[in-house]
């Protein structure tokens, strides 16, 4: 899927199980972006300062880092205004905690509703 600039939209994932990450990144994929990786919210944080082309972070609310689940999307939304985020979790959090524009989806989440909140986002992202 590209973004309204005509190019294949790229997407943060935040995920530190293994077979998880496969799952979404796959997902993902099928979405039509290119995924970029982070397995802590420190290399999350690193790759967002580097990169400009980022334009949803799909993040585990369980990764473990010195900032963490709704903390972290917070500091996403206040740092980086234009991402969009679709967060993910075990344990369903105070939804109204979650960032403006922010989406969750429960573990083990339905797959077509993933990819939908990730078509969504990038339709309309510059």
């Amino acid at each position: 899927m590209t973004s309204t600039t005509g190019r294949r939209a790229i997407v943060l994932l935040i995920e530190n199980e293994p077979v998880q990450m496969m799952a979404l990144s796959d997902l993902i994929e099928e979405a039509g972006c290119d995924v970029v990786e982070a397995t802590t919210a420190e290399k999350a944080i690193q790759i967002l300062e580097r990169r400009t082309d980022i334009r949803v972070v799909v993040a585990d609310l369980d990764v473990r880092g010195s900032v963490m689940g709704l903390q972290l999307a917070t500091m996403i939304r206040d740092r980086w205004p234009p991402i969009e985020l679709i967060l993910t979790g075990s344990v369903k959090p105070d939804l109204s905690r979650i960032p403006a524009r922010g989406v969750f989806h429960d573990k083990p989440f339905d797959q077509r509703k993933v990819v939908q909140s990730i078509q969504s986002f990038v339709s309309t992202s510059p």
